[in-house]
């Protein structure tokens, strides 16, 4: 408990019970991964309902759906457009995981400005856009940091 106190305050938050934060390399992979099963996702959501339409399998009123005829082919576009939508949503929760890694990483960083930048953006729907450029040309807090982390270890201690 006490190492916990009497902790520098230049070691990072995320250390507390011998967590380590994400390095920016996974943020990127996991990010990457989750863009990939939200389109993956979309695609088989709108590929069900595309060969439902085209099978008749929706009963229509007009342009609305007000039905489905039972069958072998509904249960399965159903099955499909369900596996559909939970690939969007693990994506979709893979890129908050990725962003809040971003965050954890870059809050390792002197100089706050990328931190800010990530949770602002994040926060007014625009994290996305702060994770492409987290991505392209962000800085990695976890390999500043471990520099860092050496450097005040090689300074002589006056004893």
């Amino acid at each position: 408990m006490n190492d916990r106190i009497n902790r520098s305050s230049h070691e990072s938050i995320t250390h507390v019970e011998g967590g380590r934060p994400m390095s920016k390399a996974t943020v990127t992979r996991l990010f990457i991964g989750a863009g990939v099963a939200i389109i993956a996702g979309a695609i088989l959501a709108v590929a069900a309902v595309w060969i439902a339409i085209a099978n008749g399998v929706f009963v229509m009123n007009g342009s609305d759906i007000v039905g489905l005829h039972g069958g072998a082919a509904a249960w399965s576009l159903l099955g499909l457009g369900i596996a559909g939508a939970l690939a969007i949503m693990g994506g979709l929760i893979a890129g908050l995981v990725s962003w809040i890694g971003a965050l954890l990483n870059t809050w390792q960083l002197e100089s706050k400005a990328w931190f800010i930048g990530l949770l602002l953006l994040g926060i007014f729907n625009f994290g996305f856009f702060a994770m492409v450029a987290f991505i392209l040309a962000g800085p990695d807090g976890q390999t500043l940091a471990a520099i860092r982390r050496a450097q005040v270890a090689a300074q002589p201690t006056s004893a």
